[in-house]
């Protein structure tokens, strides 16, 4: 039985077409013919191609075949010795499969000193040409030629899955989820303080994510490209993957392979994992979504949201599919001074499930009964996961129906997750990791390892006191109406006082008149076939949105207008925008 009665038009690489005349290169052949005559009009004495971890070294090849330098220096080399970067790794990294705490080092820590001046002085002395390469190259010597070479985080993972191993650790064999630790709190967090200092000043910017079919751009291009992203609405380019728990609507809605047995997880709106698709004429490059976020935060976040959150964007919109599927783990997450403290973030996972589609069965689990025994209620937790007793959930924690548009607020501290047979749109100001699972319904990960469990954290951050009373008046279903007139309805939806995001179901009947008031603005279409979202002023070019796909406004596209098509009757948005 499909999901939809409509066709679905939900795109999966949506592009933002850059104007003017900027210089790209794609395959390559383009790519490598384009460095050495950029090289040779340089009259380039030193050449460096500085890398994001995970950039695949046959790169370093290549470039080294086509222009035959005198001296290559490979970064790797400079590193630390391994067992003086275990010790440096392991106050951030932990025994946890999964958790880990933040590095503020810098990239320069981790490089034995003494090398990196021995390569400075081989540099000094070389008469030829100069290669050198790597993560960090722009460190080593003032360069005639720069190029940087970038790499998304999410491919990064799926490099873990296939062998690759992190870079300051020789690790190829490790557990995956080990790996994305060591790149989520110590590769990906270093890489990110170098690359935003040295990439705008670098001359060439080499996208090196699909291994085959690399692009490249001049630098200026690349930040020419970011700047119109921030001044007009936009999509991201979306990434699923498949779960235990995973179910089949995503599938069938956004025309995913048939080969997984299923899809879990859909990442739609997350600039820390997704991707832009810039198009420069017949070449388009892949960008990580944080370089906007990086280098444009006052542009696309705003101003108030820059200075409350850095260079962050606190709104994340992403699915879980369990149309056919199981239950999601029973989790929480944790409170904003536990996760300062144990972690070393900023910011925690507030959230909220707003329901895009159920079986008959479907259901939320939010909060705890009237009067349980957190005593008990751990000591049952924990005699499951040592193989007791399977932990009795329904004793403990509301079980509450659901149905299309509910809209269920999850406060930190809330224990929670979907049931079977429900389609979760989940808007969330997220550091995506710290999920503190209490019970797996006794079951083992896709990879045949059991699930990492974290009772004794949840204990620790439970929020013992929403139970069943205060949930059902504060958390499910807490609509406000804001405004009604023959155009639209708009309607209060949530997120909780206690959460940093607001959102509003918005019914459009012919139009809704908008502004991002110099913040940050993010919808998705959750009820309609498309919709259209135009600037009054015809700033920026009409966006055609379809059902499902997640659009950010960003704080420098000012007015807005989202019109119903003229063959429909109404459509809803689902509009998220950050708290001060």
């Amino acid at each position: 039985m499909p999901y939809l009665n409509f066709e679905s038009h939900y795109d999966k690489a949506p592009e933002i077409e850059v104007t003017g005349e900027h210089a790209s290169w794609g395959g390559w052949e383009s790519v490598l013919g384009a460095i050495c005559a950029r090289a040779a009009h340089a009259k380039a004495h030193v050449i460096a191609i500085d890398c994001y971890p995970g950039v695949d070294d046959a790169l370093l090849g290549l470039v080294s075949q086509r222009l035959a330098p005198e001296l290559v220096v490979d970064m790797r080399g400079l590193l630390l010795p391994q067992e003086r970067l275990n010790g440096i790794l392991s106050p951030f990294l932990t025994d946890d499969r999964v958790r880990g705490r933040m590095c503020f080092m810098q990239l320069s820590e981790f490089l034995d000193a003494q090398k990196v001046e021995d390569a400075r002085r081989q540099v000094e002395k070389a008469e030829g040409l100069v290669l050198v390469y790597g993560v960090g190259a722009t460190l080593v010597a003032d360069t005639d030629l720069a190029i940087y070479a970038d790499l998304a985080r999410w491919e990064a993972q799926q490099r873990y899955r296939e062998g690759a191993p992190n870079y300051l650790l020789d690790n190829p064999d490790e557990d995956q989820l080990r790996k994305v630790k060591c790149g989520f709190f110590v590769e990906w967090r270093v890489a990110d303080r170098h690359k935003f200092d040295v990439m705008p000043d670098c001359d060439l910017y080499l996208d090196t994510n699909d291994r085959d079919n690399p692009a490249m751009v001049e630098v200026e291009g690349l930040l020419a490209g970011l700047a119109q992203t921030a001044r007009a609405p936009f999509r991201l380019v979306p990434s699923f993957e498949p779960g235990v728990w995973g179910g089949q609507w995503m599938r069938e809605v956004c025309h995913l392979s048939p080969e997984p047995p299923n899809f879990a997880w859909g990442f739609d709106g997350v600039p820390e994992e997704n991707s832009l698709y810039l198009r420069f004429g017949d070449v388009r490059l892949e960008t990580p979504a944080m370089n906007l976020t990086k280098l444009m935060p006052r542009e696309f976040l705003g101003r108030r949201t820059y200075a409350r959150w850095g260079a962050e964007c606190p709104i994340r919109f992403d699915f879980l599919d369990t149309m056919g599927g199981q239950n999601l783990s029973l989790q929480v997450h944790p409170t904003t001074e536990y996760i300062h403290e144990h972690f070393g973030m900023t910011y925690t996972q507030n959230e909220s499930y707003y329901i895009l589609d159920t079986e008959d069965d479907g259901a939320v689990y939010l909060g705890l009964k009237e009067g349980i025994d957190p005593t008990a209620m751990v000591a049952d937790l924990r005699e499951a996961q040592a193989g007791g007793a399977p932990f009795d959930t329904e004793r403990y924690v509301n079980r509450w129906p659901a149905k299309k548009h509910d809209h269920f607020l999850i406060p930190a501290g809330t224990p929670h997750c979907s049931s079977a047979g429900t389609m979760v749109l989940e808007v969330s100001a997220s550091p995506l990791i710290f999920t503190f699972k209490l019970w797996d319904w006794g079951r083992l990960g896709m990879d045949g390892l059991p699930r990492p469990i974290h009772i004794e954290d949840g204990r620790r951050v439970m929020n013992w006191d929403c139970t069943t009373s205060w949930v059902r008046e504060n958390l499910v279903n807490a609509f406000e109406p804001v405004s009604e007139d023959e155009a639209c309805t708009v309607t209060h939806t949530g997120l909780h006082e206690l959460e940093p995001v607001e959102t509003r179901a918005i019914d459009v009947r012919t139009s809704y008149e908008g502004t991002t008031a110099g913040e940050l603005c993010v919808f998705n279409l959750v009820e309609g076939q498309q919709a259209r979202i135009v600037s009054p002023t015809r700033a920026w070019e009409p966006l055609e949105v379809h059902y499902a796909e997640t659009v950010f406004v960003p704080a420098d596209a000012g007015d807005f207008r989202i019109e119903c098509p003229e063959d429909a009757s109404e459509v809803r948005v689902l509009m998220a925008t950050p708290r001060a």
